[in-house]
């Protein structure tokens, strides 16, 4: 699924990531490390967001350097803030935009987009404007607006921590019930507990790779908690 050979990256004349050579294929996984440790950096490698500086980022097969669109079309993103992705002011009409991006024909839009407001709890939603709506449910938008183009990797960057606990759990529920595969970034441990694999980054590289148990362990020892 996810291929990185001998990666680093630069940014702003410093080097941000170094000594990445991984291969990912399970259905669920975390990344965790302090800020400005590169775990921001790494997950925006894998749809073309950033560009590797040195070595090869694959996706799917895909080289993120040599065909972003293609990348973008595979991989998902999610950030933190929904505002940030949003763009019409009202629901319908913002989940249908990707979908009139990628031509697909009149008559299809609709129900895609239906389907994808119930599929997040959202049913009845899509004539409501977005300011409206709550933090956690212009999350939810955000995300049935990813999902509505069916990317092959959902990348969640940090995507709970503007909300509350109730908003959070809506917004985790609707991953966990997605088939497709998830890499997530996020500061709250203890929402990777299900997870397949954990990595850890601290300083630009990746110190620790395993199990959610010992991963978890290893960055809050790193961490001094």
């Amino acid at each position: 699924m996810i291929e990185l050979s001998g990666v680093a990256l630069d940014r702003a004349g410093r080097r941000v990531l170094s000594g990445l050579d991984l291969r990912l294929t399970e259905r669920r996984i975390g990344v965790v490390g302090a800020n400005g440790s590169g775990k921001s950096s790494f997950v925006r490698l894998l749809n073309g967001l950033l560009k590797p500086s040195e070595g090869t980022a694959r996706v799917f097969g895909i080289d993120t350097t040599a065909d972003p669109k293609a990348a973008r079309r595979a991989v998902g993103f999610l950030f933190q803030n929904p505002d940030h992705q949003i763009v019409y002011p009202g629901v319908a009409e913002d989940l249908a935009f990707g979908l009139k991006n990628r031509d697909l024909p009149k008559r299809e839009i609709a129900p895609r987009v239906d389907a994808a407001l119930v599929r997040f709890g959202l049913a009845g939603f899509g004539e409501r404007l977005v300011h409206e709506l709550s933090g956690g449910e212009r999350q939810l938008v955000a995300l049935a607006g990813i999902m509505v183009l069916e990317p092959r990797l959902l990348v969640l960057d940090e995507p709970t921590t503007l909300l509350d606990l109730r908003n959070t759990r809506r917004v985790m529920a609707a991953v966990e019930a997605a088939d497709t595969p998830v890499v997530m970034v996020t500061h709250d441990l203890a929402l990777l507990e299900g997870f397949d694999r954990v990595l850890v980054f601290e300083a630009g590289r990746l110190v620790c790779d395993a199990p959610p148990r010992d991963a978890l362990d290893a960055y809050r020892r790193i961490a001094g908690a």
